[in-house]
């Protein structure tokens, strides 16, 4: 079971709501979000309700501002809680084509550069076969994030994206 406090204000301030479960639609709980506590579990917030927009993957841990956890702004409008993932095995192939074609590459660790690993900047479609995963557009972990679970994505619209462009990734663990 899982639980985040999400806060009004900076500095976990202002109104409050506790949520132990996936919520589709938050805002009448409060009308903006400038801080996290993240007491358990492995969370996937959305800028807006019905899990869509921008998608922030949180952890245990505290964020005083919405900067600490790369956001873009302070509305969040929807949340999902994954499971504590029970292994310490991680396995994903990236590939260069749609539908699992051109260049494959496997990975069980972090990876700050894509490209300079991968030797492309876009990845166009995945399969994550053990662990959960968040891809990020940017180099070293910054920018826009998807939240990967077990499964096949064909093309990268499947995980969220609007385009390939894919800088780096890494294991979601500490929760």
């Amino acid at each position: 079971m899982g639980k985040i406090i999400f806060y009004e204000d900076r500095n976990f301030g202002g109104r409050s709501y506790e949520c132990s479960s996936d919520c589709a639609d938050m805002h009448s709980y409060f009308s903006r979000c400038n801080s996290i506590r993240v007491e358990s579990g492995c969370w996937v917030l959305y800028e807006r309700p019905n899990y869509m927009g921008y998608q922030y993957v949180l952890t245990r841990g505290e964020y005083p501002d919405y900067q600490r956890w790369m956001g873009y702004n302070d509305s969040i409008r929807s949340c999902r809680m994954f499971p504590d993932y029970q292994s310490s095995s991680y396995r994903m192939r990236i590939y260069e084509r749609e539908g699992f074609g051109g260049q494959m590459m496997e990975f069980m660790d972090d990876c700050p550069n894509v490209y300079d690993r991968f030797h492309y900047r876009d990845i166009h479609s995945c399969n994550v076969m053990d662990g959960y995963w968040t891809f990020y557009e940017q180099p070293n972990y910054r920018g826009r994030q998807y939240f990967m679970r077990p499964g096949e994505y064909r093309r990268f619209s499947d995980w969220g994206a609007n385009c390939a462009t894919i800088g780096s990734f890494r294991r979601v663990m500490d929760f």
